[in-house]
């Protein structure tokens, strides 16, 4: 007998896009600057000629990065789903490289809520389900949609709080 799942249809919260975009932004800032030190110490230390065409060639590759991470970030939450049941723990995700992934309940061996500055910021939590190989993870839910998800997850595992 064949069981039917249907694909996952619950959505990251909206936040998760500013979220992602001012993270990724931090992470340019950071780049540009260290870019423009050693742009500084190319000149005045008058380093081989090569080194200007790789500095060159770097600062080309993290400004398309950069127009990337808008994209990226856009598309992640678009194409971003979950979904829980007795059974299962369902997770879709990628926009060009599509990944769905099916969690046995019965494989759950802790599941823990994470909230680093940014989710603070936008109150919003990271869900990390354990299993006996591997980690995953629901990036970016509201409060009260993680707490919730999380408890249903432990419930469904018969999961014992540590």
């Amino acid at each position: 007998m064949q069981t039917i799942i249907s694909s996952p249809t619950k959505q990251l919260s909206k936040d998760s896009v500013k979220v992602w975009v001012i993270s990724e932004t931090l992470i340019n800032v950071t780049g540009f600057i260290l870019l423009g030190v050693l742009f500084f110490l190319d000149s005045h230390y008058s380093w081989y000629g090569w080194v200007t065409w790789l500095l060159i060639a770097l600062t080309i590759l993290s400004v398309s990065g950069t127009v990337w991470s808008f994209f990226k970030a856009v598309l992640l939450y678009k194409h971003w789903r979950y979904d829980v049941n007795e059974e299962f723990l369902q997770l879709k995700s990628g926009a060009l490289h599509e990944e769905h992934q099916l969690i046995p309940m019965t494989k759950i061996q802790s599941v823990s809520t994470h909230q680093g500055p940014l989710l603070r910021k936008y109150q919003l939590y990271s869900i990390k389900i354990h299993t006996m190989g591997s980690i995953h993870v629901i990036p970016a839910l509201p409060e009260a949609v993680a707490f919730e998800l999380r408890n249903q997850i432990a419930t469904y595992a018969k999961v014992e709080e540590e």
